[in-house]
C-alpha cells in the first residue's frame, strides 16, 4: 500500500505545477489590455507604476505654491502668466518593489472533491504569474523571508528553487519585515489565523506607510460546507479531529463565523487602507490576476475599499 504524501511533497509538486502553470497564464493574458489599463492609469514604469511627484527627468505638473516651501521651487516663468506662484514637479521614475506573500503553510495544500486546485497551487500560480508581470515591466519583486527584491527575468525559477529549498517551518502569515513606505504587499493566505494574528501582522507591514492587498484564497467546500451526515474534520496544522454526527446541522453556524471573520479583518484592512478580497479556486486564476494588477493601478484616493472576487475554515481536511 502506497505511503500518503507528507506536505513536503504536496508543496514540491504543487510549486513544480505552479511553475509551468504561471507561464502559460502569464503569456495568456491580453497584452493590449494591460497596456490600456497603463496608459489610463498613468502607467510611467512597469504593470503597475504610479505617477507621482519625486526625483526625475520628466516634467510632470505643475502645482499652487505652498506657503513655507523654499522659494526656489518657484517656476517664475510659468508663475508670470497669472497672479499665482508655481511649483514645477517632476516625475517620480524608481522601479517600485511588490512584496509577494504566498501562505504555504499545511492548511493551505486542502482541496476538496472536484477542485482543480488546492489552495496552495493556486496561491502559488499566482504569485509566479504576478512576479512575472512585473518583473516584465520594470518592477522588482521579492518573498518576505525567502528572496530579497529582484528584478530578474528568470524571477519564476528563483523563486521556485528558493521555496524548494526552503526548509523552515511554513507559517501561515507573513514574517515580521519593515517595508519601504512606497512599497506595495500582496497576502495570499486562507487566513484562518486568529483576528488578533492578523490585526497584529497587519499594523506592522503598513506601520511604515507601506500599503497593499490581503487576498484570501479558499476553496468552494470552505465557502458552502456540504457536508452531511457523520463527518470527521481534521485540523491540518495541529492534528485535533472534530467529529460532526450531522455536520448539516453545523452550517448555518459555519456561514455566520465566516461572516463575522472576515467582516473583522474588513475592518482592519479598512482602517489601514489596504484591500482584502476573497477569491475561490473554482474561479479563474486570470481574473485574480488582472483584480490585482487594476488594484495596483488604481491611484490610492482616501480609503482603498474591501472588494470581493469570490470568496472560509481551518481545518477541513478529512
Amino acid at each position: 500500500m502506497a505511503a500518503t504524501p507528507g506536505h513536503a511533497d504536496k508543496e514540491i509538486l504543487a510549486i513544480r505545477r505552479a511553475d509551468g502553470e504561471s507561464r502559460t497564464l502569464a503569456a495568456s493574458l491580453p497584452r493590449l489590455v494591460l497596456e490600456a489599463r497603463q496608459i489610463a492609469a498613468n502607467v510611467i514604469h512597469g504593470l503597475h507604476g504610479r505617477r507621482r511627484a519625486g526625483s526625475g527627468e520628466s516634467f510632470w505638473q505643475y502645482r499652487r505654491f505652498v506657503s513655507g516651501e523654499p522659494s526656489q521651487r518657484v517656476d517664475w516663468r510659468r508663475s508670470a502668466r497669472d497672479d499665482h506662484l508655481y511649483v514645477r514637479e517632476q516625475e517620480w521614475e524608481a522601479a517600485h518593489t511588490v512584496w509577494i506573500w504566498p501562505d504555504r503553510s499545511p492548511s493551505m495544500a486542502f482541496a476538496s472533491k472536484g477542485a482543480r486546485d488546492s489552495k496552495l497551487e493556486r496561491a502559488l500560480i499566482v504569485t509566479f504569474a504576478l512576479a512575472e508581470l512585473l518583473v516584465a515591466g520594470g518592477e522588482r519583486v521579492g518573498i518576505p523571508g525567502l528572496i530579497n527584491p529582484t528584478a530578474s527575468r528568470s524571477v519564476i525559477d528563483r523563486i521556485a528553487q528558493a521555496m524548494l529549498h526552503d526548509e523552515t517551518v511554513r507559517p501561515s502569515l507573513p514574517p515580521s519585515f519593515v517595508p519601504s513606505a512606497l512599497a506595495e504587499i500582496v497576502v495570499l493566505s486562507d487566513f484562518w489565523s486568529p483576528i488578533s494574528e492578523i490585526s497584529i501582522m497587519l499594523a506592522g507591514l503598513s506601520a511604515s506607510g507601506a500599503h497593499g492587498t490581503m487576498v484570501q484564497v479558499v476553496d468552494p467546500a470552505e465557502e458552502t460546507f456540504p457536508y452531511s451526515g457523520r463527518v470527521e474534520f481534521v485540523e491540518p496544522e495541529g492534528g485535533e479531529v472534530i467529529t460532526a454526527g450531522r455536520a448539516e446541522s453545523w452550517a448555518q453556524d459555519y456561514v455566520a463565523r465566516v461572516a463575522l471573520h472576515r467582516d473583522q479583518i474588513r475592518a482592519e484592512t479598512g482602517r489601514l487602507d489596504w484591500l482584502f478580497t476573497t477569491h475561490t479556486t473554482s474561479r479563474s486564476a486570470a481574473e485574480l490576476l488582472l483584480f490585482l494588477h487594476a488594484g495596483m493601478t488604481t491611484p490610492k484616493a482616501g480609503a482603498r475599499a474591501s472588494v470581493k472576487v469570490g470568496a472560509g475554515l481551518r481545518g477541513i481536511g478529512a
